[in-house]
């Protein structure tokens, strides 16, 4: 971190549209051994909690899916403080009825990426001599149960049904899924399909975060609908129309995050020796 002392205790990993009508923000930059983050971190105050807010992306979307380093991501969070993450994103929905603008909050996920980060406990050494040691986290509910029913009771109160769990499968991106890729998750069961909830969830589970996930459907993926197949700008286009009902709901869940944790994410850690510079262990 640099030159700073601004501390936060929730973390928002989205786009900068989700601060922007907050009074007052600081712009924080935190260094990280593992390289920049996606992006500078906004700090302000939603209902009396310190929020800082991450462009996954970067500002002007600039970094795509299979780029992001989300090692630095989770670490920066974390470094300022960061115990509680809500993390919104954008997705494909693999069943008729997750059509454009319904909100899933996802209670599991399939890992369909290849070649990203995805531990902090490599065997690599950091910067001062740190050399993680290998450890095995449990990812069999990788979504903070608390995180996910102060999203859905916001969503409610917002008059916008959310779908209480399914699966995200998260794909390797940039592209979108073939049809027969999409028919395949749909066979499967699964519920939506996004780019960027792997590693999230698994690397803020490595540093004892809470992690829940805001799946907005802007399409119906491939195998679905039977038209020409979704494109960028119709995702976009869904995401921006929808962007003020999602920051409502985000502003209201942190609002209802608990103010102490005893979740299964809190103990994710306990009895382990990370051998990981500023972690609990």
């Amino acid at each position: 971190m640099t030159g700073t002392s601004i501390t936060a205790e929730i973390g928002v990993i989205g786009g900068s549209g989700l601060y922007e009508l907050l009074d007052e923000v600081t712009e924080v930059t935190v260094g990280t051994p593992y390289g920049p983050p996606s992006d500078s971190l906004f700090v302000g105050s939603i209902a009396g909690r310190s929020v800082a807010f991450l462009p996954r992306h970067g500002r002007g979307h600039r970094i795509p899916p299979h780029r992001i380093n989300y090692r630095a991501n989770l670490w920066a969070l974390h470094a300022l403080g960061v115990r509680q993450v809500l993390a919104p994103c954008a997705v494909g929905g693999l069943r008729e009825a997750y059509g454009p603008g319904t909100l899933v909050v996802p209670d599991q996920f399939v890992d369909r990426t290849s070649g990203r980060e995805q531990t902090f406990y490599d065997g690599v050494e950091l910067p001062g001599g740190h050399v993680p040691a290998v450890l095995h986290v449990s990812a069999a509910d990788p979504y903070c149960p608390d995180g996910r029913s102060a999203a859905l009771a916001a969503a409610r109160a917002q008059a916008w049904e959310p779908v209480d769990g399914g699966t995200l499968v998260v794909i390797e991106g940039p592209r979108f899924s073939s049809r027969a890729e999409s028919r395949w998750f749909t066979a499967n069961g699964w519920s939506v399909v996004g780019m960027t909830g792997h590693p999230e969830a698994v690397l803020a589970r490595e540093l004892g975060i809470c992690y829940s996930s805001l799946a907005l459907v802007t399409d119906l993926d491939a195998g679905v609908e039977s038209g020409e197949g979704v494109t960028h700008a119709e995702v976009l286009e869904v995401f921006a129309r929808n962007v003020d009902r999602l920051r409502s709901v985000l502003f209201g869940a942190v609002e209802k995050l608990p103010t102490t944790r005893d979740c299964v994410c809190s103990h994710a850690l306990d009895g382990a020796a990370t051998g990981l510079p500023g972690v609990p262990s």
